[in-house]
């Protein structure tokens, strides 16, 4: 006996993005007397001027659920019309239950809609771009809201010199739903674990449960191999970008928005020069301001772009997440014509 399948939709395409930055502007001098550092430094490695930072009270699920709102008041669609929300965090405080279901909740998504989460790091949003474009295409969800979001000043060393000064907070969504033409191309993911521990935490939650009675534990930060990533980020990753451009049936001539992972300006700019991309691409520096936001960075600078006007709707874009795993996952997707809010998160009694 044969058994009933998914009836497939065609394809899919973004039809809004949303984000939500951190309410705190840190600039680099309020963060170099730990470290041992200078402004002048932090610029000259990564380019980084200010980041933002999350509140006390803040929680990353406040975030996740701010950016996904503006995405989805941006899309036309009603919350009861999303049937399916991926949620990208390495930082949430609980690790069950997934953020996922309270977020679709919080939203008013279709009651009973699928939703998990994922732990990809800095390539999360993309890998949940990814399974958004399967589910749709497969007919398994017709509207996805994929959500990136990070309170990564919680799991900050302010003396660490590898990462401390780079992180920030904050949280980007879009939204997906059919369309009759392809409008994102096949995702190019993959991972090597086997290099898996030049980026992650400096210890295990363990540490905490078999600490003797009164003895110190450390609270656990996030660090990273810095040249090691640097290598792999300006070696392995434009390869793999070059294959997603090759897998949508285009050209780098024909990239008009290259979105890479918003790691470090040093990177994103080798990236760009090594993918032969057109001189006037317009490149995502969202990174200057707002700091390395892992698995929201992406979303968090297209929807700058977008707001900006930077960029606009129609265009073709490159998107490409990579970091923690060492994970990457890249896409091309032609940009959507709608942004919510206005990038900036306003509190649980906001008005929004």
């Amino acid at each position: 006996m044969a058994l009933r399948s998914s009836e497939a939709s065609g394809y899919s395409r973004l039809l809004s993005v949303g984000g939500a930055r951190g309410e705190t502007i840190v600039p680099n001098d309020d963060i170099v007397g730990p470290i041992d550092s200078s402004d002048e430094w932090i610029r000259r490695r990564t380019g980084i001027i200010t980041r933002r930072y999350a509140t006390r009270d803040v929680l990353v699920e406040h975030l996740a659920e701010q950016a996904g709102r503006y995405a989805v008041e941006a899309s036309g669609v009603e919350p009861g019309d999303i049937d399916a929300v991926i949620l990208s965090t390495v930082s949430r405080m609980h690790a069950t239950p997934g953020l996922a279901p309270t977020v679709a909740a919080g939203l008013g998504a279709s009651p009973g809609a699928a939703a998990y989460d994922i732990n990809v790091g800095c390539a999360g949003y993309c890998y949940g771009i990814g399974q958004a474009d399967a589910m749709i295409r497969s007919g398994l969800a017709r509207h996805v809201l994929v959500i990136g979001a990070e309170k990564l000043s919680d799991f900050r060393d302010p003396t660490d010199r590898s990462l401390s000064f780079i992180i920030g907070d904050g949280a980007g969504a879009a939204v997906l739903g059919p369309s009759d033409i392809p409008r994102i191309g096949p995702t190019i993911w993959g991972s090597d674990g086997t290099r898996a521990d030049v980026i992650g935490m400096t210890r295990s939650w363990l540490d905490f449960k078999h600490a003797e009675p009164g003895e110190n534990v450390p609270w656990p930060t996030v660090r990273q191999e810095g040249p090691s990533v640097f290598r792999w980020a300006t070696s392995v990753v434009p390869e793999a970008a070059a294959r997603a451009i090759e897998a949508a049936g285009v050209s780098a001539e024909d990239i008009d928005v290259f979105i890479p992972h918003q790691a470090n300006l040093r990177i994103v700019e080798t990236m760009a020069r090594k993918l032969g991309l057109r001189d006037d691409v317009v490149v995502a520096r969202d990174v200057v301001d707002t700091g390395n936001t892992s698995g929201a960075s992406v979303p968090l600078a297209t929807e700058r772009l977008l707001r900006e006007g930077q960029a606009h709707g129609g265009q073709l874009a490159l998107q490409f997440g990579f970091g923690a795993g060492l994970c990457y996952a890249a896409q091309v997707i032609e940009m959507p014509d709608a942004v919510g809010g206005d990038g900036e998160y306003r509190g649980a009694g906001s008005e929004r």
